[in-house]
């Protein structure tokens, strides 16, 4: 593990964060066609900083928390500036779209709550949930299939519900937790021994 903060991993998530606002101003002067390039690289950068950080050793407890900071900064600039956007079909998808805006919030909010911190589990479920609503968002919004979103947020929740439960069944907080299972089963091999 390298606490080392300045490293290609944590530039990667800290693109995402150096990201937003320019993202933010092209969903403010209605360039939608930029904001979605923009965003695919910002995509990129969150499958890459994880991979990067194990592949140079580079992980850290700061590199989770950035992540953390950084997925939340982008998520609320997609949400605004969605709506700055496409606001016709972000009205349409509604229930859609605060079922996605609820399961980012909502871990974060018991996270804490609890521990007086954000949590970084990063589970496989969120990233399996992430890359399905970063896919999903280019037909809704180039094509107007409605589909893949409606399934994407679908996924979002489970994955939500699961860092809820992970939260909950925890004494303090941990990065990388991996899924709900290897806190049981830590919890149950904490009580064998």
């Amino acid at each position: 593990m390298n606490s080392g903060k300045l490293n290609a991993a944590n530039l990667l998530t800290g693109f995402r964060l150096v990201a937003a606002p320019i993202l933010l101003g092209f969903g403010w002067f209605d360039w939608p066609i930029a904001f979605l390039a923009l965003l695919a690289v910002s995509f990129l950068s969150d499958v890459l900083d994880g991979y990067v950080a194990r592949r140079l050793e580079q992980t850290s407890s700061f590199g989770a928390r950035l992540d953390t900071w950084s997925d939340g900064v982008i998520y609320s600039t997609i949400a605004v500036s969605s709506w700055w956007l496409w606001p016709d079909i972000v009205s349409e998808q509604a229930p859609y779209a605060w079922g996605v805006v609820a399961s980012f919030t909502l871990p974060t909010l018991v996270g804490v709550s609890k521990f007086k911190t954000f949590t970084s589990y990063h589970t496989w479920s969120v990233k399996v949930a992430a890359a399905m609503m970063g896919s999903s968002i280019y037909p809704l919004f180039l094509l107007r299939i409605d589909w893949p979103f409606h399934f994407a947020t679908f996924v979002c929740i489970l994955a939500a519900i699961e860092e809820t439960a992970i939260t909950i069944l925890m004494t303090e907080p941990h990065s990388n937790i991996r899924s709900l299972m290897q806190v049981i089963q830590k919890d149950t091999q904490d009580r064998i021994e």
